[in-house]
């Protein structure tokens, strides 16, 4: 089955990706600074801003907003991960692979899908903003966002847009919608 993703030049697009079976590969922070370094080299060949990122122990959540003229994410994201897996798998043992990865070629590092939705308005990428920096508390890991080192939470409370507390007393109010993609 071929997915109809929704495509906008220029627009800044929310992603959850997903370890293979929900590995925990991120739980080590070299991991997380391979996807950092994934990231930059991909940056750097094919330009989009990271507005904003979580990287939990088996998943991440991210905005990206592309250039003008430009909604290859596709791409980009396909260039994530595979850089991402051929960093790590020189320094870890490949994850067993099912049938059909092996028929493919594929590794079993990544998901094969992820989540993309497109933000609408400042509404919205409030509302996926909230919940990136959040999550984290949501699952478990930390007490309040400013407590998750894998995340831009910093960057967003320097930016003024945060008190450094928030989230770390109450829940945040978060549409039904965001992160439900």
């Amino acid at each position: 089955m071929r997915y109809r993703r929704f495509r906008i030049e220029g627009a800044s697009y929310f992603f959850t990706l997903v370890t293979e079976g929900r590995r925990p590969i991120f739980s080590d922070p070299a991991a997380v600074a391979l996807l950092w370094h994934a990231e930059a080299h991909v940056r750097s060949r094919h330009p989009f801003e990271i507005e904003a990122e979580v990287i939990l122990p088996e998943h991440m959540h991210m905005i990206w907003q592309l250039p003008e003229g430009d909604a290859a994410f596709e791409r980009r994201l396909r260039l994530v991960k595979s850089t991402f897996t051929r960093l790590y798998l020189k320094e870890h043992p490949a994850p067993p692979r099912s049938v059909s990865r092996e028929s493919k070629g594929e590794q079993a590092v990544w998901q094969r899908r992820y989540w993309e939705h497109v933000i609408r308005d400042d509404d919205d990428f409030g509302a996926h903003l909230d919940y990136i920096h959040y999550n984290p508390v949501a699952h478990g890991l930390a007490k309040a966002p400013r407590d998750w080192p894998f995340s831009t939470f910093g960057t967003w409370v320097e930016r003024g847009v945060y008190m450094p507390e928030w989230g770390s007393d109450a829940r945040p109010k978060l549409p039904p919608s965001a992160g439900k993609e």
